[in-house]
């Protein structure tokens, strides 16, 4: 009778360590797709490869012919038109890192960091010296934008599913409205799972 108490400890004890959560260190490039769904791999493999094909195409070297310098371009607003949530604004920052390393552009501030900066300008103009004050009215024009949106349609039956997303960008000339450059990619998901958990 007295093993009864210690067997009911032990079992209690594996049934709570299974339920356990385990948690597992990752490097962050590291491919692990779990749901199928948008992941951070779509995110820097697209905006890798869409702003890889933008800046091989005539628009920059004319440009940058007209301009005598690097054109300069920011990151507007990209819509998730999709059927899930996606984290547009991680999106935009791939979009960017892109841009900027890619050392073909010169890049200006999203209209919110320019707020900030505007903020900060607004307190210089109170409390820092006049060695050290920024002014109003010196920041750089972008030439372009970039604009887009995310797209998706879901094929479900059962517990499979095909999942189709379309992403489209847009380079606008910033003078003319005139679009730079139009680039489109297309990834499609093969996704099987139990039938309940659709």
């Amino acid at each position: 009778m007295r093993r009864l108490p210690a067997l009911v400890a032990l079992g209690s004890a594996l049934a709570f360590s299974a339920c356990a959560t385990s948690v597992t260190r990752m490097d962050p490039n590291a491919v692990k797709d779990i749901s199928g769904r948008w992941d951070d791999t779509d995110s820097r493999l697209v905006a890798d490869e869409m702003i890889s094909s933008c800046l091989s195409r005539p628009w920059l070297a004319d440009a940058q012919a007209k301009l005598g310098k690097n054109p300069t371009v920011i990151v507007g607003h990209v819509s998730n038109q999709s059927q899930e949530h996606i984290a547009t604004d991680t999106f935009i920052e791939d979009l960017q890192r892109s841009l900027i390393n890619s050392g073909k552009v010169d890049f200006v501030a999203s209209r919110n960091e320019r707020g900030d900066v505007r903020d900060e300008r607004r307190d210089q103009d109170v409390n820092a010296s006049a060695s050290t004050r920024n002014a109003n009215g010196q920041e750089t024009g972008a030439n372009f934008m970039l604009s887009g949106v995310i797209n998706s349609i879901v094929d479900q039956e059962g517990g499979r599913a095909v999942i189709f997303y379309q992403i489209d960008l847009k380079l606008l000339n910033m003078t003319t409205n005139e679009i730079a450059w139009i680039g489109q990619k297309k990834l499609k998901k093969f996704v099987e799972r139990p039938r309940a958990s659709w």
